[in-house]
């Protein structure tokens, strides 16, 4: 559960990729003669963050290995903070991060799922470990959610952030206005 008091402080969402934003599996086959790595990703996921960056909350991607497909769907998401770190060492690339914008650790969420996510999750507002993550990350998370990774965890921890700031129903509302809709949110009757 998180708090009003927490959900209020949170600035910046940081994700890692692999265990959280996809189910933690990757395909790599050779495709005439190039290395082609595919990943698959949540779109219900993609639009909670879409919802959350639309109430001023920023969203940052924090990867331990490059890839060419995270990439892409960042690019896709409109998500300008991603930082690939080859040696999984996440800790200094998002402390840069923090500094670069002024921001406290107590104004970052974070979510994720295995060992090179430990020295984040300890120092963050709210650390978030996802249903399927390791013993470890599942220990120290201020919260768990129910929904695996890459299968609807992001969009749950969207939804818990607004529900506990009291921002959901005017995210939606504007989402739904914006593509010309209007009918009463939430619903009534």
């Amino acid at each position: 559960m998180i708090t009003a008091e927490v959900a209020r402080r949170i600035r910046l969402l940081a994700l890692d990729v692999d265990g959280v934003l996809t189910d933690n599996g990757i395909w790599i086959a050779p495709v005439n003669g190039v290395r082609v790595e595919f990943k698959r990703f949540d779109i219900q996921d993609g639009l909670g963050l879409g919802l959350l960056r639309s109430t001023g909350i920023e969203v940052a991607w924090v990867s331990g290995r490059h890839s060419e497909a995270t990439e892409l769907r960042a690019k896709e998401l409109r998500i300008a903070t991603v930082l690939q770190e080859n040696k999984a060492s996440k800790l200094p690339a998002l402390t840069r991060i923090l500094e670069e914008k002024g921001l406290e650790w107590a104004e970052l969420a974070y979510v994720g799922d295995d060992l090179p996510d430990l020295p984040i999750l300890r120092r963050a507002g709210l650390a978030i470990s996802v249903a399927n993550g390791r013993p470890e990350t599942r220990a120290i998370a201020h919260w768990v959610t129910s929904a695996s990774g890459g299968h609807g965890a992001v969009r749950e921890v969207v939804e818990g952030i607004l529900r506990a700031r009291g921002e959901w129903d005017q995210a939606v509302r504007s989402y739904l206005a914006e593509r010309g809709e209007t009918m009463p949110w939430p619903p009534t009757g």
